[in-house]
């Protein structure tokens, strides 16, 4: 445990540290509204309504009827829709091409909007939305960014309100139509999607281009792969490891507690490293080397405890999916250039990926 100056708040840096910090009740996810509240209430609203953002009874209950849902089946009818639009999206990868502007980001939107029961055609809206409310979470957000996420929120809690309207009115068999059932209020149901969606693509879509530039810097660890040698359902909690999409996680204590051998004092925040706690060589033997066979592999990637990712039975599929595929389609795949890192730090990823479908 580090205690960092500039931003007031102790930093885990360790596997244990972080571990222990993500699965201490006393350290909880309290959300503060960004002001001035009166301009800030809808991308707010979208937050203090969601379960990542509260703790147990509330997230308890939030929580609850979200899984709820998801457990009626939903993942497992998904795998051959993912299938067949991974198939669709790599049919018009032909030549030199950005695979995450053309194959990775569409992707998780597709299969949400499948989740979800709206049409494929709003992906380019919802991905839009998605996109202006994450800036947020990067540190030091200009004005702005700010009004660009309001906007958003706003835009994106009314979409989401249309379509419970519309499923109350006509039930489907899809996410939204299952979460009307349940006891959340109307808030609480249109955060809850919305967290769906941003969770869902942000995070995928930054694991595949990290993965897949680590697969492409290391041609020996892909032919482990194309060879059968390691299945990459394996290969993937590696590539979640090694370059993981998220690089902080915030926690306040509710009371004084012990973490890491420091005393972290009742308000204090925790700042979890999860790219540094992957790295740690105390767990991970060779911890800067990449492994695809590495097995077992107790990443963060996730998280622990109560906040453990609710949606990581679905990411888990479709990134195999998309990981798999694409080896399979184009096994000599090859990078066209240096590709260039996002300018963030709390999302890590890549702004585009240019390779030689070959």
């Amino acid at each position: 445990m580090i205690w960092h100056e500039p931003s007031d708040r102790w930093l885990a840096t360790t596997h244990a540290a972080v571990s222990s910090t993500l699965r201490d009740r006393r350290l909880g996810r309290i959300w503060s509204d960004w002001e001035p509240v009166e301009e800030m209430e809808p991308f707010n609203a979208l937050h203090k309504n969601q379960m990542m953002e509260n703790e147990p009874p509330e997230h308890t209950r939030l929580r609850r009827a979200v899984a709820g849902a998801f457990a009626r089946g939903h993942v497992e009818r998904l795998a051959p829709r993912i299938d067949q639009l991974v198939g669709e999206l790599l049919d018009r990868l032909d030549g030199t091409v950005d695979v995450l502007a053309d194959y990775a980001e569409p992707l998780p939107v597709f299969v949400i909007a499948d989740l979800l029961g709206v049409p494929r055609d709003d992906h380019e809206s919802l991905r839009a939305w998605s996109q202006a409310i994450v800036h947020m979470y990067e540190h030091g957000v200009d004005e702005t960014t700010k009004k660009e996420a309001v906007a958003a929120s706003e835009a994106f809690a009314a979409y989401v309100r249309g379509v419970v309207t519309e499923r109350r009115a006509h039930p489907g068999d899809d996410l939204v139509s299952h979460l009307v059932e349940t006891d959340l209020t109307d808030d609480e149901l249109v955060a809850s999607v919305v967290l769906l969606l941003n969770a869902g693509h942000e995070a995928s879509v930054n694991v595949f281009g990290n993965g897949l530039n680590a697969l492409l810097t290391h041609p020996d660890q892909r032919e482990r792969i194309t060879s059968g040698e390691v299945p990459m359902a394996t290969a993937l909690e590696e590539l979640i490891r090694f370059d993981a999409p998220l690089q902080l996680f915030e926690r306040t204590a509710t009371e004084d507690v012990e973490v890491g051998g420091v005393e972290v004092r009742a308000g204090q925040k925790v700042a979890c490293l999860m790219g540094s706690a992957n790295r740690d060589d105390a767990v991970f033997e060779q911890a800067d080397r990449l492994d695809v066979g590495r097995d077992p592999n107790p990443h963060v990637g996730f998280g622990m405890g109560l906040h453990f990712c609710l949606g990581a039975p679905l990411a888990r599929l479709e990134l195999e999916i998309t990981f798999r595929r694409l080896l399979e389609r184009f096994p000599r795949l090859e990078l066209a250039g240096d590709p260039p890192r996002r300018p963030t730090w709390v999302l890590r990823g890549f702004e585009s990926i240019e390779v030689d479908c070959v």
